[in-house]
């Protein structure tokens, strides 16, 4: 076991000013051998902008698209778990029919490139799912001052269906990563407590909600998190259905501007502002599981 509370050394600040040295001469090369004439004047106004005639700060494009990208992963985050949840207890069924279907669901999912998963849902399924549930008309008869609670929950009114087409494509894209992580924390409930359950008296159904994935829940949280990080990175690949979020935002900038390294630095930046985060909660989160279950021990 390693002692997490050991000093640094002298080696190991000589270690990281050789890598940072390393680092600074790599980016003076690259930017030397580029012969960019970089310009940062531009970028501020993507972020924020002021409008002379309402007077007040607005979003810049890219804070729009950063939006877009935090409600896109929000929803489909949502979406994929209770997608996860319901496929992930299936995986487990006694019942081989149910048992099949998310088998099936699982392996077809995730042995399609994302991206053509999403064209073929986008072009042939969203479509026909949104006229059928008449998102598509209501999309047509209202506008954003109209409707203010749903342009804060969906983001702009006109892009709702392709919105929500995102949001389903990613949702079914994620759920099946997050079935295997509910299936492998149902697995790792020992046997013994099926057993004490059902002796109690609980039918499958109590057992699974009273005993057994309060449980599953609490082992499964460190993948879980990690799937969410995943869910916010991997959400830049709808930019190809002309979502607007972050990338599409920066991609359309970049074409108006050749700003392309500046754009596309500000781009990364705002995605780390999103996801690191997220990193440090999944690791306080780790290390609190792993003092809660050493207390036990």
């Amino acid at each position: 076991m390693f002692d997490s509370q050991k000093k640094i050394s002298s080696r190991d600040v000589l270690l990281l000013a050789c890598i940072m040295g390393g680092v600074v001469l790599l980016f003076h090369h690259l930017a030397q051998g580029l012969n960019y004439n970089w310009d940062w004047s531009v970028i501020p106004g993507y972020i924020a902008r002021f409008d002379s005639e309402s007077g007040n700060w607005r979003a810049g494009l890219l804070t729009q698209g950063l939006l877009v990208t935090l409600r896109l992963s929000l929803w489909s985050i949502l979406l994929a778990l209770l997608a996860g949840t319901i496929m992930g207890m299936w995986r487990v069924s006694p019942r081989p029919l149910l048992r099949m279907i998310s088998s099936s669901y699982v392996g077809l999912v995730r042995n399609i490139p994302p991206l053509v998963l999403i064209f073929i849902f986008y072009f042939f399924l969203g479509d026909q799912i949104m006229q059928a549930t008449g998102i598509t008309e209501l999309s047509y008869s209202l506008n954003d001052s109209s409707s203010p609670v749903l342009t804060t929950l969906f983001g702009p009114v006109e892009q709702l269906p392709a919105f929500l087409s995102g949001v389903l494509t990613m949702a079914l894209f994620e759920g099946a990563y997050i079935t295997e992580i509910v299936r492998a924390g149902i697995e790792s409930i020992d046997k013994e407590q099926w057993e004490a359950s059902a002796a109690l008296g609980f039918n499958r159904r109590n057992q699974l909600i009273h005993i057994v994935l309060p449980q599953a829940f609490s082992r499964s949280l460190p993948p879980l998190a990690g799937q969410f990080i995943s869910t916010i990175k991997d959400s830049s690949i709808v930019s190809v259905i002309s979502i607007q979020e972050l990338t599409f935002a920066g991609q359309e900038l970049m074409s108006a501007t050749y700003r392309t390294f500046e754009i596309w630095s500000l781009v990364i930046a705002m995605y780390f502002l999103l996801t690191f985060p997220c990193s440090i909660a999944v690791r306080e989160l780790e290390k609190k599981m792993n003092s809660h279950r050493g207390s036990h021990h």
